[in-house]
């Protein structure tokens, strides 16, 4: 049985533990934290598909270090994150709720003022690390929304599932899901 599945995204190789969401279903683990050289270049190459865009948002956590490096390399000092949980320092929240595969419970994500007037009437475009259900993709979406921006593109470094093929969302590279024993499902 396979326990990796070995992966080249944005000109880097990464071997991805295979980690068990169903008695049957195994996903790819693609973790970016502590990566410096994948998430320079797959911010990099987001930048390069990415449309027209003033400011960039993900969701509470994974897709932080990502963003961060895609308003880094754009020369800009500013990208929102809509946080797993309210803040002492957040006021006016505008809230959603989201269910994850890859988290064993309901989130809430929210914005505080400062993050809404950093959308409103703005060209958002929405990121995150990987695309799967659409879910926390749906609750960023309703965020934006709810703030007064304008989405203008969606974008993963990598869609998994029903993602794969979607033409609202642009992305790196197709990620498989896969069988206990590690062969990929058709």
């Amino acid at each position: 049985m396979a326990s990796h599945y070995e992966m080249e995204i944005a000109g880097v190789t990464r071997q991805l533990p295979l980690c068990p969401i169903g008695e049957d279903l195994y996903i790819g683990a693609f973790i970016m934290f502590g990566d410096v050289e994948l998430t320079e270049c797959c911010a990099r190459e987001l930048l390069k598909k990415a449309p027209e865009h003033d400011v960039l948002i993900t969701a509470e956590a994974k897709g932080i270090p990502l963003i961060c490096e895609m308003a880094r390399q754009e020369g800009v000092n500013h990208y929102v994150v809509a946080r797993k949980g309210p803040k002492l320092y957040m006021k006016n929240l505008l809230t959603t709720d989201v269910d994850s595969i890859t988290t064993a419970k309901t989130q809430t994500l929210c914005i505080g003022e400062r993050e809404t007037e950093m959308l409103r009437g703005k060209r958002v475009l929405i990121v995150d690390d990987v695309i799967s259900t659409g879910e926390s993709l749906l609750a960023l979406e309703k965020l934006v929304t709810l703030a007064g921006g304008n989405i203008v593109g969606k974008m993963a470094v990598l869609a998994e599932g029903d993602a794969i093929g979607r033409d609202d969302l642009i992305y790196l590279e197709p990620l498989p899901l896969f069988h206990k024993d590690g062969t990929v499902i058709s």
